[in-house]
């Protein structure tokens, strides 16, 4: 869906977010079109009082915003009043491209949804399915030679 139909509305407030997903897309957007106003305005009121919107205001003006990847959703439909979107946002920063990955929380309250809570997502550690060579063991390369004296220093 186009910018224009999708986010800008909600942008000015001419219409609200109807679920948590597309909350999420219209703060992506907001960070992507600098509207910082919308950040604090879909900011839930109760985690207002951590929100650093100059820190916010610098991350979004020094980064080129690159794209939005919807990873999942979990509730947060027009009848809910949680829901939970997974997201990675790819932007540029000095030169060098990021992926922000993260679970962001949403709550609805009289009607309108608001972002609560982020949790950045880690990077899911990696287990080598091969067994470990042991240091006298020959070198898996072919050599002839022990694993230590070859591929192993």
């Amino acid at each position: 869906m186009e910018y224009g139909a999708c986010c800008a509305p909600l942008l000015s407030g001419e219409r609200l977010a109807e679920t948590a997903e597309a909350l999420m897309r219209a703060r992506y957007s907001a960070f992507a079109e600098k509207q910082f106003q919308f950040l604090t305005e879909s900011l839930h009121p109760a985690s207002r009082q951590d929100h650093d919107a100059q820190a916010t205001r610098r991350w979004a003006e020094n980064s080129d915003w690159l794209g939005l990847e919807i990873v999942s959703t979990e509730a947060g439909g027009e009848e809910d009043d949680e829901g939970v979107v997974e997201f990675i946002a790819t932007f540029k920063d000095k030169g060098v491209t990021h992926r922000h990955h993260e679970k962001s929380e949403f709550k609805k309250e009289k009607g309108i949804w608001y972002f609560s809570d982020g949790k950045m997502v880690l990077p899911k550690t990696e287990v080598h399915q091969t067994p470990k060579i042991g240091r006298n063991e020959p070198c898996p390369c072919g050599s002839g030679k022990k694993y230590k004296k070859c591929c192993g220093r």
